[in-house]
């Protein structure tokens, strides 16, 4: 099979989707692994390194689509990219669909087939391409909520950790998954006060055990995030329902009860965002003031630190994807229910019944088990 490596065109993006020891593994297996040059300049690899694992480098990205079978990327396609893909060809991605209305219209027209990395699920529920990406997500968001709780940044003025004499900020985290755990647990490294909301209860029974009590836990309903956030320094929003858009948590008029130039971050902006005011914003530009509350809502707040989460997705992906190379894509998802959960366009069609109802398209053809 022949797999194609663009490089990533998305603003402040600087992720590649597969590393040189994906590459040598591939070829190994009887793989052509095309790459566009300098894809991962951005993560410290270079063309050279590509070279001696035996990729070619292909100087542009559309003869990388052109002449591949495959494409692996790091996030959904861009419009431009969108033009290069055609009838037959499979795309293995993030796509978030639900949240990218004109991506998902792009991908149906084209006709391929698209196996969207945050969908891929096991029989017990994990999402394992997505977890190491909530995990950095998870972590940075926190920080880079304590930048924008600076008087320098328009916050506040509040130290998450506080002072002795000085009571510590106050951390609301909405959602006890992945994003929010690991949300919570560098909040806590800083010293401040943090309390997570989740409809789940032993999900937070769990995490009151791993934090030895160092955390509040609250059944989450409307009227107590609104109690929560008005107390709030900085509010984390990390649901997810695979496939599906992310839940409304938060609306304007929650919003305003907020102290003044608090700091929500939306980490479900990529699923359309948890807050009423929230929309997408870049590395570049990321926040901006709505009723008075800073909002960052960055769509890919890991490619800030792209080496990491460039050898932390590989990690997790190339297995999965040698599987698609060497069965062949319909019979690798035919054979492994995880990717069965992963494929959200088949040939053109709608194949997930969430990312469906979130488009309000019907579910096309998919694979079954065996078939």
């Amino acid at each position: 099979m022949r797999i194609g490596v663009p490089k990533e065109i998305k603003e402040q993006e600087y992720r590649v989707g597969l590393v040189p020891a994906g590459v040598r593994e591939l070829v190994r297996s009887g793989h052509s692994v095309l790459v566009e040059q300098s894809a991962g300049h951005g993560c410290g690899l270079s063309d050279e390194a590509y070279r001696a694992a035996g990729a070619v480098i292909v100087p542009a990205a559309a003869a990388v689509y052109a002449e591949s079978d495959l494409i692996v990327k790091v996030k959904e396609p861009q419009v431009v990219e969108l033009a290069h893909m055609r009838a037959g060809q499979t795309l293995f991605a993030f796509l978030h669909l639900a949240g990218y209305l004109e991506v998902a219209r792009g991908l149906l027209k084209a006709g391929v087939t698209g196996i969207a990395y945050e969908t891929v699920q096991l029989a017990d529920g994990r999402l394992p391409l997505l977890t190491p990406m909530s995990e950095i997500a998870g972590r940075l968001c926190v920080q880079a909520g304590g930048t924008f709780l600076m008087n320098s940044a328009g916050g506040p003025g509040v130290l998450l950790g506080g002072v002795p004499g000085v009571a510590p900020g106050r951390v609301v985290v909405l959602g006890a998954g992945i994003v929010g755990m690991n949300a919570s647990r560098v909040a806590l490294g800083l010293g401040a006060d943090v309390t997570i909301l989740d409809i789940n209860i032993e999900r937070l029974r769990w995490l009151d055990n791993l934090f030895a009590g160092r955390v509040q836990t609250l059944a989450s309903n409307p009227d107590v995030i609104e109690e929560a956030i008005a107390q709030a320094d900085l509010v984390v929003g990390a649901v997810l329902i695979p496939g599906a858009r992310a839940p409304r948590l938060v609306s304007r008029g929650m919003l305003r009860l907020m102290r003044p130039h608090a700091v929500v971050v939306d980490v479900a902006i990529d699923q359309g965002g948890c807050f009423e005011t929230s929309r997408p914003t870049s590395h570049q530009d990321p926040v901006y003031e709505e009723d008075g509350i800073l909002h960052y809502c960055v769509a890919n707040i890991p490619g800030a630190v792209a080496r990491t989460s460039t050898f932390a997705l590989a990690n997790v992906t190339t297995p999965y994807l040698l599987a698609l190379a060497n069965y062949g894509v319909e019979e690798a998802v035919r054979r492994d229910a995880a990717l069965r959960a992963g494929l959200n366009i088949f040939h053109g069609e709608v194949a997930h019944p969430a990312v469906a109802e979130a488009l309000g398209l019907p579910a096309g053809k998919t694979l079954a088990a065996g078939a």
